[in-house]
């Protein structure tokens, strides 16, 4: 009797089950369904690490949809009271030392904000991935106890910042954990690192990021969300320039 089970295991074909495909587009989209949404009001800090000191920033941003933006600075002392107004692909800043207005656009907007490592494009852009972004599978890698999907995007669109990034994505979570964003000639010119990932309502959000300019040496810069509130209601009249001399 034994030998017949031996011969009928050894005669049964072994079903190999086929590698499991993950759809590149369908994780995009959950994670726009994570960064993104219709409104959001933010109070954050930015650390600027320097090599004699570190400054942190504050700031409050009042968001709706991909166009419209409005941050006000709210410390130290010095940033105090600059605003910026975001509307499409321009950008106003009103500093309260000059009490002037001044108007961004084209290759000003590549400029360091506040002398951190994020560009006042970084800062601009807020478009969902699946948007701008073809995305490809590159495999999985584990990033601390968090197993990661990799992704290749290459962009779709002409006025995109970054044309091609390499991005993990928590494969549970479907949050980015890390980025690196590299120019059209193939060079590599930014890496950000996402931590503090935090469940907001139904959604799960990074609430640390670590910008690191390649091409500079240093710390980079920490981006840090202290509150957050999505899809909450926006005060009428700030997405005007008005609102910046008030």
């Amino acid at each position: 009797m034994k030998t017949f089970f031996w011969l009928i295991f050894l005669f049964t074909p072994v079903v190999l089950l086929p590698p499991k495909i993950i759809d590149p587009v369908a994780i995009l989209q959950k994670v726009d369904a994570n960064l993104t949404s219709r409104t959001r009001i933010m109070e954050s800090s930015m650390v600027i690490y320097g090599r004699r000191a570190n400054r942190t920033i504050t700031s409050k941003v009042y968001a709706e949809g991909n166009d419209k933006a409005y941050t006000e600075y709210l410390s130290p002392e010095r940033e105090k009271g600059t605003k910026m107004l975001k509307l499409g692909q321009m950008l106003w800043i009103y500093s309260p030392e000059t009490d002037r207005t001044i108007q961004l656009s084209g290759h000003l907007l590549r400029q360091s904000v506040m002398g951190s490592d994020l560009s006042y494009e970084d800062m601009m852009e807020d478009r969902k991935l699946t948007d701008v972004y073809n995305a490809k599978q590159l495999g999985k890698e584990q990033m601390g106890n968090r197993s990661c999907v990799v992704l290749e995007l290459n962009a779709k669109v002409n006025d995109v910042n970054y044309v091609k990034q390499k991005i993990w994505i928590d494969e549970e979570r479907f949050v980015p954990l890390k980025q690196e964003l590299y120019a059209k000639s193939g060079q590599l010119l930014k890496i950000v690192s996402m931590t503090d990932v935090k469940k907001v309502g139904v959604r799960w959000f990074p609430h640390k990021m670590n910008y690191k300019d390649a091409l500079k040496n240093g710390q980079g810069t920490d981006f840090i969300i202290l509150k957050i509130q999505f899809d909450a209601p926006i005060p009428t009249g700030i997405f005007s320039k008005a609102v910046l001399k008030r």
